[in-house]
């Protein structure tokens, strides 16, 4: 049950330390063998922060699917953990993803990915409906996103083909190749900055996020998804 962990990241060193911090103690434990910071052209100190934690930097085109498939290309573990560098995950994450492990290895539990369970550094009313909604989401249709990690078994990880090279939603792609069955959610929090949101608005940023995924749905391109939610396909 040993972890390589992929971060893709982009100007991220206001956020990152806390990220890495949370996974010492599974460092510490023998469980995380590796921590992949993919970078993406930062122009800040994202590539010192990781450097200085220990993790493997690797220089990137901007572009979050493909920093990810970079980075799992590079690890060298039996699971993979992606996870978003402004997403902290919660003291004691590590038991609740050794349980998730040890059970799929024994066979004990189908062959899947595990997700954590989204939430956001603010209080109030705004976030804890945002909170919600995904949770129920989450609970519905098993379709969790980047901000709640993905946990994952690299021979599955492999068999389904990967992350994609997209602009936008590649979280979304991947989830619906693993498909509801092969897809659980772990009893422990990770917990995602709330900073585009307090930024764009709760409401905004959430209706723009729905909307997008409804046209990816209906087919829509994803360079002009990408487009309509305010990114360039180079942008991570």
């Amino acid at each position: 049950m040993m972890i390589s962990v992929i971060i893709p990241a982009r100007n991220a060193e206001h956020t990152l330390s806390a990220t890495l911090s949370a996974l010492v103690p599974a460092a510490v434990d023998g469980i995380v063998r590796q921590v992949i910071v993919v970078d993406g052209g930062s122009s800040d100190g994202t590539a010192e922060v990781a450097d200085q934690a220990g993790a493997d930097v690797v220089e990137s085109a901007p572009g979050r699917g493909g920093q990810l498939a970079q980075g799992a290309a590079m690890a060298r573990f039996p699971w993979l953990l992606f996870l978003n560098a402004d997403t902290v995950l919660e003291d004691g994450w590590e038991r609740s993803a050794t349980s998730f492990m040890r059970r799929v290895d024994r066979g004990e539990h189908t062959m899947a990915a595990g997700a954590f369970t989204f939430r956001l550094d603010d209080k109030g009313i705004a976030p804890w409906l945002v909170e919600r909604l995904v949770h129920l989401r989450c609970k519905i249709l098993r379709v969790p996103y980047g901000d709640q990690g993905l946990l994952i078994p690299r021979q599955l990880f492999d068999a389904v083909g990967g992350y994609k090279n997209m602009p936008i939603m590649e979280d979304l792609d991947l989830a619906r190749r693993l498909g509801r069955r092969r897809l659980a959610m772990l009893d422990a929090n990770a917990v995602t900055s709330a900073e585009r949101y307090r930024r764009d608005g709760y409401l905004s940023h959430s209706f723009r996020n729905q909307v997008c995924r409804v046209l990816y749905g209906a087919g829509i391109p994803v360079s002009m998804i990408a487009r309509l939610h305010g990114k360039v396909e180079t942008q991570a």
